[in-house]
């Protein structure tokens, strides 16, 4: 199996670029400055070039508050890009890894109530925020494409390269004396490591469809921080407070759990709890 992998550069594609070296999986990785996705003529060169068995594609456009201001480009890079990159993995038999995410619902106190546990694959998509509705808007896209298509929600996402809350948290833990974070807004955290085993794994058995990759258990912003504190002995008095004191261009979810009940029915893939994934992660960072 030979795997083509963009977004090489940001949190899954360096785990993914580390995940094929310690196991000699035959791979090409590019970053957006050597493949940027939006590029319908690149991307197909570099698809008969390599000759993939299977593209992974971890290129998105991120930066929730600034799709506000940038909403034609997270929908270029997010969405259009998806139709052609779709489109040339049905034409040549490429099996297709795309990761979605979590804001793609719409978040809502009485979701939450409804489905304690997560939101389960086929449940309604209701984004309330630009990053959300272009991320929607590419699943769509790769639904319809005909090719053979993983997509891979994941939520909260933190890993040991680039940025994320957990480094974060580190950082101002160390610099401040006292920090407020939110403890309105509830979820769980899903660790790099842990998508490219299972996204790994799922190839293995020859999965295809919509798939929730998470952690076990529900938190919150202020009970993650708490936890980060605790494990990593960062004395930090740490204050819980509502969203509105953090204004914020785009709109964030209440709530936004995952289930992975589809997930943990599969053989040979485990969902362990978040406190043991940043457990896990800390022996790494």
């Amino acid at each position: 199996m030979k795997l083509l992998i963009t977004g090489a550069s940001g949190q899954l594609g360096r785990e993914w670029v580390l995940f094929c070296e310690e196991r000699a999986i035959s791979f090409e990785a590019f970053d957006s400055r050597a493949l940027d996705i939006t590029n319908k003529e690149l991307v197909r060169d570099i698809c008969e070039r390599v000759k993939p068995d299977v593209l992974i594609n971890c290129a998105a456009y991120t930066k929730v508050d600034m799709a506000e201001d940038e909403p034609e480009l997270s929908e270029q890079i997010n969405s259009e890009a998806l139709a052609h990159i779709s489109s040339i993995c049905s034409e040549m038999g490429i099996k297709l890894i795309h990761y979605s995410t979590d804001y793609i619902f719409g978040g809502t106190k009485n979701d939450q109530e409804k489905m304690p546990n997560g939101y389960p694959e086929d449940y309604e998509t209701d984004p309330i925020n630009v990053y959300g509705a272009t991320k929607r808007n590419g699943e769509q896209t790769v639904i319809v494409s005909g090719c053979e298509f993983l997509i891979l929600r994941v939520s909260w996402l933190c890993g040991r390269f680039g940025n994320n809350f957990v480094k974060t948290m580190i950082r101002l833990g160390t610099e401040k004396d006292e920090l407020n974070v939110v403890n309105d807004q509830f979820g769980s955290p899903t660790f790099a490591d842990q998508v490219v085993e299972q996204s790994f794994e799922l190839l293995n058995q020859a999965k295809m469809g919509i798939y929730h990759l998470s952690s076990e258990g529900v938190t919150t912003w202020y009970d993650f921080a708490k936890e980060i504190f605790r494990l990593k002995e960062i004395d930090v008095s740490i204050n819980p407070v509502n969203s509105e004191m953090f204004k914020t261009k785009a709109k964030r979810p209440a709530f936004s759990k995952l289930s992975t009940k589809k997930i943990s029915l599969l053989p040979n893939i485990e969902i362990i709890d978040w406190q043991k994934g940043l457990q896990k992660l800390f022996k790494t960072i």
